[in-house]
């Protein structure tokens, strides 16, 4: 079976760290942001005074999903194509940004498909070789989606509601749930795999 690459050990690393670091510089740098009711987008909409800075967050975040897709050649490869399609996303929610007032139709577009493909890439990066490992196994996989699925869906339900007034929040805890979820299984089958090499 083919190993994690290097790249993918780093991506991994450093996702879920320039995610949280971005929309943390950016929001403290905009007077009176509420980080509860408003979404990471609107860091980065053409009126805001963060809009370059968070774009570029964007940018690096989905960089680094591309480099963990190419790279983690352990996993299956419907698992790598929809991390590598949700990367992709990133740039075109990047390129067609929220504004301050009102909402884009491509954006959203954009922004569902990479909440739905970073919740479901695990299933599809599932294994069933008995020398897999176990954190791509049918059990492993299949929880790991399932978690990420309802706390995905229920941030786009929250999302779509005009009365939320919990959107930043809830984004907040999807987006790092899943950065984190990319980088705790490369880190885990990265780790023994090198084991068994030593070993």
């Amino acid at each position: 079976m083919k190993t994690i690459g290097k790249p993918a050990v780093f991506a991994a690393i450093l996702g879920p760290i320039q995610s949280v670091m971005g929309w943390l510089i950016c929001g403290a740098l905009v007077a009176g942001y509420d980080p509860v009711r408003l979404t990471i987008s609107d860091l980065a909409a053409p009126k805001s005074p963060t809009h370059l800075l968070q774009s570029s967050f964007f940018i690096l975040g989905g960089t680094l999903t591309i480099i963990a897709a190419i790279y983690a050649r352990t996993f299956a490869m419907p698992g790598r194509v929809a991390l590598f399609v949700s990367g992709l996303c990133t740039y075109g929610l990047t390129i067609f940004p929220t504004p301050l007032e009102g909402a884009s139709t491509m954006h959203r577009i954009f922004a569902i498909t990479s909440f739905v493909l970073s919740a479901g890439w695990p299933l599809a990066a599932m294994r069933f070789r008995k020398d897999a490992p176990s954190i791509i196994r049918p059990i492993s996989a299949i929880s790991i989606t399932a978690v990420q699925t309802i706390l995905a869906v229920s941030f786009l339900i929250v999302w779509v509601d005009p009365a939320a007034t919990n959107i930043g929040a809830w984004e907040r805890v999807v987006t790092t749930t899943q950065a984190l979820c990319v980088s705790l299984i490369v880190l885990n089958i990265y780790r023994k795999q090198r084991s068994a090499t030593s070993a």
